[in-house]
């Protein structure tokens, strides 16, 4: 998604560049300065020099916002036809939260060995090969953020999400299964969605412990 501030940020750098250009011009044009012109000049360049750093302060200061991407896949919600319907309906209730408050495009709930969810846009496969970083998350019941999921070697381990997902988390349930979140942006999680997934997956644990 494109910057919708971008031109904006960028206007004091136009304007200060275009200033310095035009005093530049109308210096080389003039045959004989008067001391009233060489005064205007140096306020010229002085508004200009701070239109200009104005311009480089905003664009280092004020954030952009993450290129965001259509997820390729099917939306689809499937739930484990075997669960309790207490279950089911905690399952779509804390799907249905993440995914409309949360950045979340697409996630998959795995418990003991099982995918009891899949919810919002769905990859290809269906089934969780639990790879390094999932087993590490499940060994040690820590979360792992993983902010642009195309640098990172283990993404192959979640061809269960769509194919270009952008961000993943994988929040541990209890110490028998993960809730895996797929983003459409790079670094698009907040530190109050990650304390929110947290929430959420300590509720599903309660629940699917019982």
């Amino acid at each position: 998604m494109t910057d919708p501030n971008r031109v904006l940020r960028r206007l004091p750098i136009v304007v200060g560049g275009l200033g310095a250009v035009l005093l530049l011009i109308n210096r080389l044009l003039t045959p004989e300065l008067t001391q009233s012109q060489s005064r205007g000049d140096v306020v010229g360049v002085i508004l200009s020099a701070v239109l200009i750093l104005t311009g480089l302060i905003w664009q280092q200061v004020q954030p952009r916002s993450p290129d965001t991407v259509e997820l390729i896949g099917e939306e689809g919600f499937v739930l484990a036809a075997d669960l309790p319907e207490a279950v089911k309906t905690e399952l779509a209730w804390a799907s249905h939260l993440l995914l409309t408050n949360t950045v979340t495009r697409s996630l998959v709930v795995f418990y003991q060995g099982k995918v009891l969810l899949r919810r919002g846009i769905l990859g290809t496969k269906s089934e969780v090969v639990p790879g390094v970083i999932l087993k590490q998350v499940l060994e040690k019941q820590k979360p792992i953020y993983l902010v642009v999921l195309k640098i990172y070697p283990g993404r192959l381990e979640f061809d269960y999400l769509p194919e270009n997902t952008q961000g993943v988390i994988c929040q541990p349930i209890g110490n028998q299964g993960a809730l895996i979140l797929g983003a459409n942006a790079p670094r698009s999680y907040t530190k109050q969605d990650e304390n929110w997934i947290a929430g959420i997956a300590d509720k599903l644990a309660v629940t699917l412990s019982t």
